[in-house]
């Protein structure tokens, strides 16, 4: 295990120093060059290297230097090097650092006083120490404050070393002076944190002493002092309340890094409404104060938690979390809308709706690039809160409904499907729904959005006036048929076989006539209108929407059209009386249909219908020639059925995972319940009693429990293997800063033993494996605890994963005795060789010689790829003969039995 250091510097090994150029440097009058020397031995110690050689050069020649540079960087040396021996006692020759450690703690420069006070304060070998305490407290009392608060740094160090409290019995009463004379606002914070770390009690004491001046302390002070709160009132529940006071008045201190220890001291510490409402208002200020944006978000983490565990006191400020919306960073408004829409109640989601549409206002400014996606977070937000509040889908669905021509296409979707779930939900507003969607059709221009829309048409025009008028739409959409002319087909066609620029096509526009004997006059005008595949938009606005979408080879959408106008038209004969009618709306229907199958199989388009689309519009056709009941109750009820029951189905979903959430742990029957009301009042303010009656109701109900870091433990704990593996393994992950470490649990499943079982990590990314696990043994059903230790350095997303390897002794083992006739091993060996079929692996210059014995190794592969391993061991007996075994193995047990059999018949040395 590698030595813990307190110095980290990056080190580039492409260019190491060599140790003699280093003396050579140190032992010259050039300072520049002793720096950059002491710099390079100062890398190589960290990075494994010793230079025992140089310890005498640096204190012949670096020691006397009055360069502060100089003098930093041989306190850095020293920090560094080994100081004891392998029995850990310290090494003689560091008794000559001690005399020149003295010098520079009387140094009349302050900064080399001060260097060397911190330099003391990672320097555990007492036998170096304790003859520089005198000169140590010398400078408790320096004019200097900054040696003053590295002295008060170095006696807190060395109080709390193994022999600390023998070095310095009053170090805690000297330190208590110091606090109390002490102007410096770091040397107060400083003494104050050795009480705190060494005295806990004077700590206290000093502190209850000067409550009512703690809001003019330094920000550097308070703060460890809300550290002490936090750590008395967690050892001590019982005085929670005289220390909830002092938190409570620095709420108002100047800092805004104090006041959000403050209102998250407040949170860990209390459960009363008083105190949970002043931290949540702490929050939301810093919110709205702060402009850096990481601060933001994590201001919003903290009132997503306090969410979860007060939200009745969150709903009361639900408008100024809101505020946040200011904020131009997605993350931040999507948090903020996260947070907001679990604290909605029919009390507030009239401001909250009113607010959202003010918002989704603002986007149309089209001032930030990211509007879209802005708007269409706020689109959501609204789909939930109308689908949770039925009664405001009336304010916002007309104001969304302008935005089905959103550019950004998944805007757009999200509106369509709001309004498709509002439209089946709010009977009320079917009417306006219907009339704003076919007055606001032609604007959609996104195939998906188009569909959805269409689907609402066919599905909820139910009136004769609303389904004439879903036909018109679709027509007019459509434009005038047909898409293309026959003679302009040939003229694709023609040019299809010239060479002919493949990027311009011809679209006609066509109004069919109806003449006395019932037959079709056309006058068409042509046009050439080039494109750029794959994406045609043809067709300008008034041309419709449908019509350019269709010439670019969507027919998925002109199957949808197909659907609509069928489902209109079965619906036109049910509210239509004038059969004259139905017939002409049929037919004209027809004509589209087919005018697409036509445009599908048409060369003027670079790629043909599909088949699913071509199959969807035949069967609408077919509908319309041929209709039945069955049919007919299958298109205009069964599909807006499922519809209903999709949406009962997610809403029965929604309200399952409510129920989940809203569980809580429950105390057992005979747990103690302590009623506050029996309790004497007496002295205690309202905080004070609230947080009594808080900490009751949390035994009452089970929220105090012993095991909650178990609980938040098993929250953290992945899965690794398979359930049904041989070996299953799950990992802990701990993330400490620029640490991961993974507490990985490997069970034995299997009945047999596992050996060199070890976890092969790797890592990718900014990730870096310290140590790679050892191998272990695991007995059946066994299990073992593996640590790793990974380092980070970076932010980025790095990835960790890994196998688990093991040796198993699953190998079959037949063992038969040495029986043969013949005398020499060699050619006994060839013997079996030769019967076998087998290769030695053994070397031939391992068989050289005569010594009376021989052991060798025969390998063989059946034709099936099974593997056979024969071992030869034999002896040459007094009398002559060989005696020994031969052992066989193998995966599969018929090689080893018939290669067993085999050897068994033919080692006589029979033919």
């Amino acid at each position: 295990m590698e030595k813990s250091c307190t110095l980290l510097i990056h080190f580039d090994k492409g260019t190491p120093a060599i140790a003699n150029e280093i003396k050579e440097a140190l032992e010259g009058n050039d300072v520049s060059a002793k720096i950059d020397a002491m710099k390079k031995a100062i890398m190589l110690l960290l990075n494994g290297e010793t230079l025992p050689q140089l310890f005498i050069t640096i204190v012949r020649y670096v020691l006397p230097s009055e360069d502060h540079t100089v003098q930093k960087l041989l306190l850095l040396y020293l920090e560094i090097i080994e100081k004891t021996d392998a029995k850990g006692k310290v090494l003689p020759e560091m008794i000559l650092i001690c005399q020149n450690l003295r010098n520079n703690l009387q140094h009349p420069n302050e900064y080399i006083r001060g260097v060397t006070l911190r330099f003391l304060c990672r320097l555990n070998e007492t036998e170096i120490i304790e003859p520089l305490i005198p000169s140590i407290l010398q400078n408790l009392e320096h004019r200097h404050p900054f040696i003053r608060r590295n002295a008060i740094l170095a006696v807190m160090s060395i109080y709390k070393l193994p022999q600390g409290e023998q070095l310095l019995v009053d170090a805690p009463e000297m330190i208590e002076k110091v606090l109390t004379t002490e102007q410096d606002q770091s040397g107060k914070r400083n003494a104050f944190l050795m009480l705190f770390t060494c005295a806990q009690d004077r700590a206290i004491n000093y502190l209850l002493t000067h409550v009512d001046r703690v809001s003019e302390w330094g920000e550097l002070l308070q703060m460890v002092v809300l550290e002490l709160i936090r750590k008395v009132c967690r050892t001590n529940r019982g005085e929670k309340g005289k220390y909830i006071k002092i938190i409570i008045s620095l709420l108002n201190a100047p800092s805004t890094a104090v006041i959000y220890e403050c209102a998250s001291t407040l949170v860990s510490l209390s459960s009363a409404p008083t105190a949970i409402r002043a931290a949540a208002n702490t929050y939301c200020q810093l919110l709205l104060s702060q402009s850096d944006n990481n601060v933001k978000l994590i201001v919003l983490d903290q009132l997503n938690e306090l969410k979860s565990s007060h939200r009745d006191i969150m709903v009361d400020l639900i408008m100024d979390v809101l505020r946040a919306l200011s904020s131009p960073n997605l993350d931040i408004r999507r948090k903020t809308l996260d947070i907001v829409l679990e604290l909605i109640t029919p009390r507030n989601i009239n401001e909250v709706v009113l607010l959202l549409k003010k918002e989704v206002v603002k986007t149309q400014s089209g001032e930030l690039e990211k509007n879209g996606e802005y708007r269409q977070m706020l689109i959501q937000a609204i789909h939930s809160c109308a689908i949770k509040f039925p009664e405001v889908a009336s304010t916002v669905v007309h104001l969304l409904m302008d935005f089905l021509g959103d550019s950004n296409v998944a805007s757009a979707i999200d509106v369509v499907v709001f309004v498709r779930e509002i439209i089946e939900t709010n009977p009320k507003l079917r009417v306006s729904i219907i009339t704003r969607l076919l007055d606001t059709f032609y604007q959609i221009r996104a195939a998906r959005v188009c569909s959805g829309a269409l689907w609402i048409i066919g599905e909820y025009c139910l009136s004769l006036s609303e389904v004439e008028s879903g036909i018109e739409t679709i027509k007019q959409c459509l434009g005038e048929l047909p898409f293309y002319s026959v003679s302009e087909e040939e003229e694709a066609t023609d040019a299809s076989k010239k060479t002919l620029p493949a990027n311009s096509i011809t679209v006609s526009s066509r109004r069919p006539a109806i003449l006395a004997d019932g037959t079709y006059a056309t006058q068409s005008a042509a046009s050439e209108t080039a494109f750029s595949p794959p994406t045609v938009i043809q067709g300008s606005l008034a041309s419709g929407n449908l019509r350019s979408l269709l010439l670019t080879g969507d027919f998925f959408l002109g199957a949808v059209v197909a659907c609509t106008l069928s489902k209109l038209i079965l619906r036109l004969e049910e509210v239509q009386p004038s059969k004259t009618e139905v017939n002409k709306a049929t037919t004209q229907a027809l004509l589209i249909m087919v005018s697409m199958l036509q445009l599908g199989q048409s060369p003027v388009l670079p790629h043909p219908i599909d088949n699913d689309s071509y199959d969807r519009i035949v069967l609408c056709i077919r509908l319309l020639c041929n209709t039945g009941d069955e049919i007919r109750k299958v298109w205009l009820q069964s599909c807006r059925q499922s519809f209903v029951k999709m949406l009962s189905e997610k809403l029965l979903q929604e309200t399952q995972e409510l129920k989940e959430k809203a569980q809580i742990s429950h105390a057992q029957p005979d747990d103690l319940i302590d009623f506050y009301h029996l309790k004497s009042r007496k002295g205690m303010s309202q905080l004070e009693l609230e947080d009594e009656v808080q900490d009751d109701l949390k035994r009452a109900t089970g929220e105090f429990v012993k095991d909650a870091d178990d609980a938040n433990k098993l929250n953290r704990i992945l899965q690794l293997t398979g359930f049904s593996d041989p070996v299953y393994a799950e990992a802990y992950v701990t993330v400490h800063h620029y640490d991961i470490v993974l507490d990985i649990t490997v069970i034995n499943r299997t009945k047999e033993t596992l050996q060199n079982l070890c976890v092969e990590l790797a890592t990718m990314g900014d990730l870096k494996l310290v140590e790679r696990p050892q191998n272990y043994t695991l007995a059946p059903e066994s299990s073992k605890q593996i640590k790793a230790n990974i380092k980070v350095s970076s932010t980025e997303t790095g990835v960790i994963f890994g196998n688990i390897v093991y040796e198993t002794s699953n190998v079959l083992e037949r063992t038969v005795a040495v029986n043969t006739v013949i005398q020499d091993e060699k050619e006994f060996l060839g013997h079996i060789i030769k019967s076998t079929n087998m290769k030695c692996l053994t070397a031939p210059s391992a068989l050289d010689g005569e010594c009376g014995f021989l052991a060798a190794n025969l390998y063989a592969k059946s034709v099936f790829g099974e593997d056979a391993l024969v071992n030869v061991s034999i002896e040459k007996q007094a009398d002559g003969k060989l005696s020994g075994y031969i052992r066989i193995r193998s995966k599969t047990q018929g090689i080893a039995l018939s290669l067993g059999d085999k050897i068994t018949l033919k080692q006589k040395g029979g033919s």
